[in-house]
């Protein structure tokens, strides 16, 4: 059953951020930095600049978030298309859907928030683990304000507004979907090291046999 991102609230956004940074460390917390790098296809995302590119776009949404978070909302002049009433709603649920896991069109990412393209150490799970904490924490705030009422500006285009809640929520859709990403993308190292694992011992038998019958090398 697939989820509805436009309709979590704020406790199942709380516990969706914690079942993704836990599946995160079950499918990639035993992985090296040479596995966490590898990519399938020169174009294609590694495991690794998946999970930075997450961070990446959650740091400019929680830097919007952060005007509001910091105690600014009653003191901050709310921009004209922030005051429009229909458009945050309309705006929010877009792209909710836009960068939910099963939209299946491919996006391309903001200058902003795109991974580096050289090697990534292998701690980087461990900063996303630590920023999925620091998520929750902004959810748990979240739980006491007028999430439904307060409307921030997308830092990716100006002109596109959501409320606080659904920006939570596309937080949320945008990093299901590239956990999604990371995980098809360990799964096939994982059967590349397998493939790698039964070529070298097909060549050991080979061996043995050529050694045990005195054929010469």
């Amino acid at each position: 059953m697939m989820t509805d991102f436009t309709k979590l609230t704020l406790a199942e956004m709380l516990a969706e951020t914690e079942a993704i940074a836990a599946d995160a460390q079950q499918s990639f917390g035993h992985l090296n930095a040479e596995q966490l790098n590898w990519k399938p296809a020169a174009a294609a995302w590694s495991v690794a600049q998946c999970l930075e590119h997450v961070m990446a776009n959650d740091r400019l949404m929680l830097q919007a978030i952060d005007e509001v978070v910091s105690g600014n909302q009653d003191t901050r002049r709310a921009k004209l298309y922030e005051r429009l009433p229909v458009l945050p709603g309309l705006f929010g649920k877009l792209m909710i859907k836009v960068v939910s896991p099963d939209f299946k069109q491919k996006l391309k990412s903001p200058p902003a928030g795109r991974p580096a393209t050289s090697a990534i150490d292998a701690q980087v799970v461990n900063r996303f683990l630590t920023h999925q904490r620091d998520l929750a924490e902004r959810i748990e705030w979240m739980e006491r304000t007028s999430a439904e009422h307060i409307v921030i500006t997308s830092p990716f285009v100006s002109l596109i507004t959501y409320r606080l809640l659904d920006a939570c929520r596309l937080i949320v859709a945008h990093e299901r979907r590239h956990l999604a990403q990371a995980q098809r993308v360990a799964q096939q190292v994982v059967a590349q090291q397998v493939v790698a694992q039964q070529v070298v011992a097909q060549q050991v038998v080979a061996q043995q046999v050529m050694d045990a019958s005195g054929f010469p090398r």
